[in-house]
Protein backbone atom coordinates (compact mmCIF):
# COMPACT_ATOMS: atom_id res chain seq x y z
CA UNK A 1 0.00 0.00 0.00
CA UNK A 2 1.46 3.35 -1.07
CA UNK A 3 1.03 5.88 1.92
CA UNK A 4 0.56 9.13 0.46
CA UNK A 5 -1.79 10.58 3.26
CA UNK A 6 -2.49 10.41 7.05
CA UNK A 7 -5.20 8.35 6.17
CA UNK A 8 -3.28 6.14 4.04
CA UNK A 9 -1.51 5.40 7.41
CA UNK A 10 -4.47 5.08 9.73
CA UNK A 11 -5.51 2.60 7.25
CA UNK A 12 -2.61 0.55 7.29
CA UNK A 13 -2.27 0.75 10.57
CA UNK A 14 -6.17 -0.03 11.08
CA UNK A 15 -4.97 -3.51 9.06
CA UNK A 16 -1.99 -4.48 10.98
CA UNK A 17 -4.32 -3.88 14.35
CA UNK A 18 -7.07 -5.96 12.74
CA UNK A 19 -4.20 -9.07 12.27
CA UNK A 20 -3.17 -8.81 15.68
CA UNK A 21 -6.16 -9.06 17.32
CA UNK A 22 -7.32 -12.13 15.21
CA UNK A 23 -4.20 -13.38 16.05
CA UNK A 24 -4.50 -13.07 19.64
CA UNK A 25 -8.06 -14.31 19.38
CA UNK A 26 -6.24 -17.62 18.66
CA UNK A 27 -3.56 -17.29 21.12
CA UNK A 28 -5.87 -16.25 24.32
CA UNK A 29 -7.02 -19.96 24.81
CA UNK A 30 -3.41 -21.24 24.81
CA UNK A 31 -2.33 -18.97 27.21
CA UNK A 32 -5.51 -19.91 29.31
CA UNK A 33 -4.89 -23.57 29.14
CA UNK A 34 -1.42 -22.91 30.07
CA UNK A 35 -2.46 -21.07 33.44
CA UNK A 36 -2.67 -22.58 36.59
CA UNK A 37 -4.49 -19.97 38.64
CA UNK A 38 -7.89 -19.78 38.31
CA UNK A 39 -8.24 -15.93 38.45
CA UNK A 40 -5.62 -15.91 35.83
CA UNK A 41 -7.42 -18.34 33.53
CA UNK A 42 -10.54 -16.45 34.49
CA UNK A 43 -8.65 -13.08 32.86
CA UNK A 44 -7.60 -14.74 29.69
CA UNK A 45 -11.34 -15.67 28.91
CA UNK A 46 -12.40 -12.53 29.61
CA UNK A 47 -9.56 -10.77 27.57
CA UNK A 48 -10.70 -13.19 24.83
CA UNK A 49 -14.34 -12.30 24.87
CA UNK A 50 -13.17 -8.58 24.85
CA UNK A 51 -10.86 -9.21 22.05
CA UNK A 52 -13.80 -10.65 20.31
CA UNK A 53 -15.46 -7.54 20.29
CA UNK A 54 -12.63 -5.39 19.29
CA UNK A 55 -12.76 -7.42 15.61
CA UNK A 56 -15.75 -6.11 15.28
CA UNK A 57 -15.46 -2.72 16.36
CA UNK A 58 -12.20 -2.71 13.78
CA UNK A 59 -14.53 -3.91 11.27
CA UNK A 60 -17.04 -0.88 11.80
CA UNK A 61 -14.08 1.33 11.53
CA UNK A 62 -13.48 0.41 8.06
CA UNK A 63 -16.99 0.60 7.05
CA UNK A 64 -17.23 4.10 8.58
CA UNK A 65 -13.69 4.92 6.90
CA UNK A 66 -15.03 3.23 3.32
CA UNK A 67 -12.53 0.56 3.46
CA UNK A 68 -12.97 -3.14 3.02
CA UNK A 69 -11.50 -4.71 6.41
CA UNK A 70 -8.57 -6.46 5.83
CA UNK A 71 -5.32 -7.81 7.45
CA UNK A 72 -1.58 -6.67 7.09
CA UNK A 73 0.67 -8.80 8.79
CA UNK A 74 1.62 -7.35 12.33
CA UNK A 75 4.90 -8.85 12.36
CA UNK A 76 5.17 -7.42 16.11
CA UNK A 77 2.52 -9.40 17.53
CA UNK A 78 3.40 -12.64 15.21
CA UNK A 79 6.69 -11.87 17.79
CA UNK A 80 4.76 -11.18 21.05
CA UNK A 81 2.51 -14.38 20.27
CA UNK A 82 5.80 -17.04 19.49
CA UNK A 83 7.42 -15.41 22.88
CA UNK A 84 4.25 -16.06 24.46
CA UNK A 85 4.32 -19.61 23.15
CA UNK A 86 7.82 -20.55 24.06
CA UNK A 87 6.78 -19.17 27.79
CA UNK A 88 4.43 -21.75 27.58
CA UNK A 89 6.44 -24.73 26.85
CA UNK A 90 8.94 -23.94 29.10
CA UNK A 91 9.88 -26.36 32.14
CA UNK A 92 8.74 -24.30 35.03
CA UNK A 93 6.75 -24.44 38.17
CA UNK A 94 3.26 -23.23 37.93
CA UNK A 95 3.40 -20.16 39.83
CA UNK A 96 6.63 -19.07 38.18
CA UNK A 97 4.91 -20.44 34.35
CA UNK A 98 1.73 -17.55 35.71
CA UNK A 99 3.85 -14.89 36.36
CA UNK A 100 5.57 -15.28 32.87
CA UNK A 101 2.45 -15.27 31.22
CA UNK A 102 0.74 -12.14 32.74
CA UNK A 103 4.55 -10.97 31.90
CA UNK A 104 4.27 -11.75 28.16
CA UNK A 105 0.23 -10.93 28.14
CA UNK A 106 1.24 -6.86 29.55
CA UNK A 107 3.69 -6.93 26.56
CA UNK A 108 0.82 -8.07 24.27
CA UNK A 109 -1.50 -5.00 26.41
CA UNK A 110 1.11 -2.64 25.97
CA UNK A 111 1.90 -3.16 22.43
CA UNK A 112 -2.05 -2.87 21.55
CA UNK A 113 -2.12 0.46 23.91
CA UNK A 114 0.09 2.12 21.79
CA UNK A 115 -1.22 1.39 18.50
CA UNK A 116 -4.81 1.97 19.34
CA UNK A 117 -3.20 5.14 20.91
CA UNK A 118 -1.73 6.14 17.23
CA UNK A 119 -4.59 5.31 15.34
CA UNK A 120 -7.09 6.90 17.62
CA UNK A 121 -4.52 10.23 17.35
CA UNK A 122 -4.75 10.07 13.60
CA UNK A 123 -8.44 9.70 13.46
CA UNK A 124 -9.01 12.80 15.40
CA UNK A 125 -6.90 14.92 12.84
CA UNK A 126 -8.95 13.32 9.93
CA UNK A 127 -12.41 14.42 12.30
CA UNK A 128 -13.12 10.79 12.12
CA UNK A 129 -15.50 11.13 15.50
CA UNK A 130 -17.53 7.88 15.14
CA UNK A 131 -14.44 5.93 14.52
CA UNK A 132 -12.30 8.08 17.75
CA UNK A 133 -15.07 6.85 19.51
CA UNK A 134 -15.11 2.99 18.54
CA UNK A 135 -11.02 3.27 19.25
CA UNK A 136 -11.45 5.35 22.30
CA UNK A 137 -12.98 2.33 23.60
CA UNK A 138 -11.16 -0.28 22.54
CA UNK A 139 -7.65 1.77 24.02
CA UNK A 140 -10.02 2.42 27.33
CA UNK A 141 -10.64 -1.85 27.19
CA UNK A 142 -6.79 -2.51 26.48
CA UNK A 143 -5.56 0.16 29.63
CA UNK A 144 -8.28 -1.84 32.04
CA UNK A 145 -6.86 -5.40 31.05
CA UNK A 146 -3.35 -4.39 31.38
CA UNK A 147 -4.27 -2.58 34.82
CA UNK A 148 -6.09 -5.75 35.87
CA UNK A 149 -2.93 -8.04 34.97
CA UNK A 150 -1.01 -6.18 37.21
CA UNK A 151 -3.29 -6.28 40.12
CA UNK A 152 -3.27 -9.79 39.54
CA UNK A 153 0.67 -10.12 39.11
CA UNK A 154 1.29 -7.92 42.11
CA UNK A 155 -1.63 -9.64 44.77
CA UNK A 156 -1.51 -13.18 43.80
CA UNK A 157 0.38 -14.34 41.61
CA UNK A 158 3.92 -12.97 41.64
CA UNK A 159 3.60 -13.93 45.31
CA UNK A 160 3.06 -16.73 44.88
CA UNK A 161 6.09 -17.58 42.07
CA UNK A 162 7.97 -15.65 44.58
Amino acid sequence: MKLDSLRDLLVEQLQDLYDAEQRLTKALPKMEKAASSPELKAAFRKHLAETEGQVERLEQVFEQLGEKAKKKTCKAMQGLIEEGEETIKEEAEPEVRDAALIAAAQRVEHYEMAGYGTVRSYAKLLKETASVKLLEKTLAEEKATDEALTKLAESVINVEAA
